[in-house]
């Protein structure tokens, strides 16, 4: 029974050895290949197996074969003091450097990581990436091709189909439009079609159907861009066809239009330009035309005008006028139908107010320089017949006082100051136009002479112009 005793614990003996040597891992660490990257290199999550009670000089060997088996470190050098780990060498990136930093980490017996691996990022001139990209645009260039061949076609097709069916409408409608602008925005509507019809097509080759559709129903892109791009130009545009429908001016017209006064030169697609009096072009906008007041003073040859003569207190009224109206019928560019007029307007401080209106023939006389004409002579006759006409009152010291001489005494013994009629003016005064007013004619003639010597200020055709003959 002894016997057996002893060899049971024999065998358990030999068992317990076996499983021992099985579990127990190899004692020298330099057994494992540094010829390649082990687990633990490509996957930093795991754990580095390490012997109990291993050394320094084993972590540290085992990490710089590790390290130096990825290829991703330069000047590498891993040392080990007391289970810190001090890692010294170069990188490309961050992200090797953070891998390192772990690995080291996770390895047994590590207590903390000393990271001193400097970044160093490495210039590639590898084109490989430039080249390949350039492969596939010129891939998809030549796919392209007859795409934009084929889309260039329709375009030039379409222009040239668009203008004769723009020629075809203008020759259709030329005897029922008399408005060159409206004749063209017919036309040019008429057209539109046609290129709307093209862009479908180019749309539809390309594979772009529901842009296609929007573009041929005439919303989306086309909508947004005249509504909000172009809303001026637009606005302008729709501005000049409603002028040119509406006539109220012509080329050659003097008209007032947005505090300008001026003679009307052209009208366009944008704007309307006037030659002012002093010989300037000002182009305003057609839009801006459309919503103001416009004052034409060449529909109707005859012009009123008026100017305001102030006459004393003492002097008759009906005297004035007289000599007003006589003064004003004589000039010969005062008409007689309507009859000129002297009417008291206003009671002032120290005068009468009188205000003087006439009409003359605009188109034949200037109205500034009959109203100096008239002027001229209304003066010269009502100074003639001793009425005065004195300036605004005011109030006058005289510091010193006023020497006063005496003439004598009436027969009732008051003082009487001698009183010396004013003296007739030259005749000269009394002409119908003096040097300085020349011949009295409109300036409408002269500024038309300097426009049509001038260059034009805004190329494109005139829309005041006559329509084309048939």
């Amino acid at each position: 029974m002894s016997h057996l005793r002893t060899t049971a614990a024999t065998l358990r003996a030999l068992c317990l050895a076996a499983l021992t040597a099985a579990l127990l891992p190899a004692p020298a660490m330099a057994q494992t290949a540094p010829t390649a990257l082990d687990s633990a290199a490509s996957d930093p999550q795991r754990e580095v197996s390490v012997a109990p009670d291993v050394r320094d000089s084993e972590i540290a060997d085992r990490l710089t074969r590790i390290l130096t088996a990825s290829g991703w470190f330069d000047a590498l050098d891993v040392e080990v003091s007391e289970g810190i780990v001090f890692i010294d060498g170069t990188a490309e990136n961050d992200e090797r450097k953070e891998w390192a930093r772990q690995l080291a980490l996770r390895t047994e017996g590590v207590v903390a990581v000393v990271d001193r691996i400097e970044i160093t990022p490495e210039i590639s001139w590898d084109l490989t990436p430039t080249w390949r990209e350039i492969e596939r645009l010129a891939e998809r260039a030549q796919w392209f091709a007859p795409l934009t061949f084929a889309s260039i076609l329709i375009l030039a097709l379409a222009w040239l189909l668009s203008r004769a069916v723009a020629a075809l409408a203008r020759r259709s409608l030329r005897s029922r439009i008399t408005s060159p602008l409206l004749l063209n925005f017919v036309a040019r509507v008429v057209s539109i079609p046609v290129i709307l019809i093209a862009l479908y097509l180019i749309l539809q080759i390309a594979g772009l159907t529901r842009l296609a559709v929007t573009v041929l129903g005439g919303t989306g892109l086309v909508g947004i861009i005249v509504g909000l791009a172009f809303r001026e130009i637009a606005e302008n545009s729709l501005a000049s066809i409603l002028l040119s429908m509406r006539n109220p001016f012509r080329a050659g017209d003097w008209i007032r239009v947005a505090d300008y006064q001026g003679i009307v030169q052209n009208l366009n697609m944008r704007t309307t330009i006037l030659l002012t009096l002093e010989g300037n072009h000002v182009q305003i906008p057609n839009a801006l035309v459309y919503k103001s007041i416009i004052e034409n003073f060449s529909t109707n040859p005859n012009r009123r005008s008026e100017f305001t003569v102030g006459i004393g207190y003492d002097d008759s009224v009906l005297e004035a006028q007289e000599i007003i109206v006589a003064a004003l019928r004589a000039h010969p560019a005062v008409l007689n139908d309507p009859e000129p007029s002297a009417l008291v307007d206003e009671l002032g401080a120290s005068t009468v107010d009188i205000k003087v209106q006439y009409w003359f023939d605009g188109h034949a006389y200037s109205v500034f320089k009959v109203r100096s004409a008239l002027m001229r002579q209304v003066k010269l006759g009502l100074q003639n017949a001793g009425i005065s006409m004195p300036d605004s009152s005011r109030e006058i010291i005289f510091p010193d006082g006023v020497t006063v001489r005496h003439e004598g005494a009436d027969a009732a013994g008051d003082m009487r100051i001698s009183a010396h009629p004013a003296p007739l003016l030259p005749e000269e005064d009394a002409a119908d136009a003096t040097a300085g007013e020349g011949d009295l004619a409109s300036e409408a003639q002269d500024l038309q002479r300097q426009a049509d010597a001038a260059p034009a200020p805004e190329e494109g055709a005139n829309l005041l112009a006559e329509a084309p003959p048939k």
